[in-house]
């Protein structure tokens, strides 16, 4: 009997749908679950007839693998993945590699990479994007790892990832250790900060105009034909019109509580431990956060009041602004993101592709739209470009927008509507193009109450001062602050 050219623990829905992906590319897949009723469901049903071997322990899948052995793990992140890696290393050897498809968090990725290779096997982390979908069609994929094992999962994963319109496949190798992961992880921050920008034109729509969610799926469709055209956009356009059998508009049914898995925090957290201001990314986790004290907020609503003022301006022109809004913010958004792996690479050593990254996400995730291109030309252009805004592209949009982006946050305000996500946008892009910020302030106020020191202006950087400010303090100062 053929042997299979990959195996895969893991049968749950995105499990599923890769491995009919990968068989309908002409591989032949071994699968195994912990739970193993599932495979013979799996083998009975939807596997039926193809060329996918039911197996019932990771010792048969494994002996059914051609050499290198490759292993995929489509299981939860966290201590499930450490537990199959013990599993199935006894049944390796030397040059089999194991790959870990889930959300796993990057230092874990890390950490089991420097594992597995000490047990002289190859590891594999890479971020799958696309939900399901994406998994039976073509999701945009991001592996890192063990940089020996590219050349051996490269076959498969650019044959089943999804492909741009000149034919490149969303799937490039990242980097070593945790580059994947990371990258991923990344990823879903900016579609955090893309789904509350989104979010927030709703309510500044719904609350603000008064539009209603015909009015507004109309919007959006014309929205998806220009520079916003990306998948968030059409997917919100058609929850917008969608309807269950008695008529009823099921967005306007759902509990305005969101929930998350953690791959946004774990942005942010990083950002602060790199010391990168993810400021929108920040704020549309915590807007997550603020929408889960539901029953608060509705006892707040009772006794807190904001402003009785209604839109009385012209909506055609508002809408048309807010459009802008949404572009400007998303760009930073973008720009923040790719200032994150900047950090990243630099502190991890890894030598990241940002063009390729950009040209990975065109296509297969969530968060593919129509100017990843422009970033993919950005870095092309410049590969030690220090921030997408500084790109003349972007940055010419960003500035065209620029007073559409300011109104409509005037009116967000002066409506009492919040927009989180919106303002911290707009706040980043003055703080960064700002030649002097009151931080020379900040520093002041730690040396008199700590004795922290402060540069001058009027001396070298790396040079560090200190004043007596009470003229009652000593000479000794704090060790210098780390900027």
């Amino acid at each position: 009997m053929a042997k299979a050219d990959i195996g895969l623990i893991g049968l749950a829905v995105m499990g599923e749908n890769l491995v009919l992906n990968m068989e309908s590319k002409g591989f032949t897949v071994a699968v195994f679950n912990r739970t193993t009723s599932k495979v013979t469901n799996f083998i009975n049903g939807r596997a039926k007839g193809k060329n996918i071997i039911g197996c019932m322990s990771v010792e048969e899948l494994v002996a059914n693998l051609e050499r290198p052995r490759k292993v995929m793990l489509m299981v939860k992140a966290g201590k499930p993945v450490d537990a199959f890696i013990e599993q199935i290393l006894p049944h390796l050897e030397d040059g089999d590699i194991i790959i870990d498809g889930g959300n796993s968090h990057f230092p874990d990725t890390i950490r089991r990479c420097e594992y597995v290779e000490s047990k002289g096997k190859l590891y594999v982390g890479t971020g799958v994007s696309g939900g399901e979908e994406g998994a039976l069609n073509g999701p945009s994929m991001m592996p890192g790892g063990s940089p020996k094992a590219w050349e051996h999962v490269k076959p498969i994963f650019q044959k089943i990832a999804a492909h741009t319109e000149d034919g490149s496949p969303c799937c490039e190798w990242v980097g070593e250790g945790g580059a994947g992961h990371f990258v991923k992880m990344v990823h879903n921050g900016i579609e955090y900060g893309d789904m509350q920008l989104i979010c927030e034109c709703y309510q500044m729509m719904k609350a603000g105009l008064g539009m209603t969610n015909q009015e507004m799926h109309e919007v959006l469709t014309e929205w998806n034909k220009g520079e916003l055209d990306s998948y968030l956009i059409e997917i919100t356009r058609d929850i917008l019109a969608y309807k269950d059998e008695e008529g009823n508009e099921v967005v306007d049914l759902i509990l305005d509580t969101a929930g998350q898995k953690g791959t946004g925090k774990w942005t942010g957290i990083e950002a602060l431990n790199l010391g990168q201001p993810l400021t929108l990314i920040a704020e549309a986790v915590f807007a997550r956060c603020l929408s889960a004290l539901k029953e608060e907020r509705v006892q707040a609503s009772k006794i807190l009041s904001g402003p009785k003022s209604e839109f009385t301006g012209d909506k055609k022109a508002f809408i048309a602004n807010l459009r802008q809004a949404l572009y400007a913010s998303k760009i930073v958004s973008y720009a923040q993101g790719y200032q994150l792996m900047r950090a990243a690479a630099k502190e991890y050593n890894w030598n990241l592709n940002y063009g390729g990254i950009a040209l990975m996400w065109r296509g297969g995730c969530i968060i593919r739209s129509a100017f990843l291109g422009k970033i993919k030309e950005a870095f092309d252009t410049n590969p030690k470009l220090d921030n997408l805004l500084l790109d003349p592209f972007f940055k010419d949009a960003v500035q065209n927008a620029q007073s559409a982006w300011r109104s409509v946050l005037i009116s967000a305000i002066t409506l009492g509507i919040p927009a989180p996500a919106m303002g911290a946008g707009l706040t980043y892009y003055d703080g960064y193009r700002a030649e002097r910020l009151p931080a020379n302030l900040l520093q002041a106020q730690r040396d008199y109450f700590g004795a922290h020191t402060y540069e001058r202006v009027d001396r070298p950087r790396g040079e560090f001062s200190h004043t007596n400010w009470t003229g009652q303090g000593g000479d000794t100062a704090a060790s210098t602050y780390v900027a």
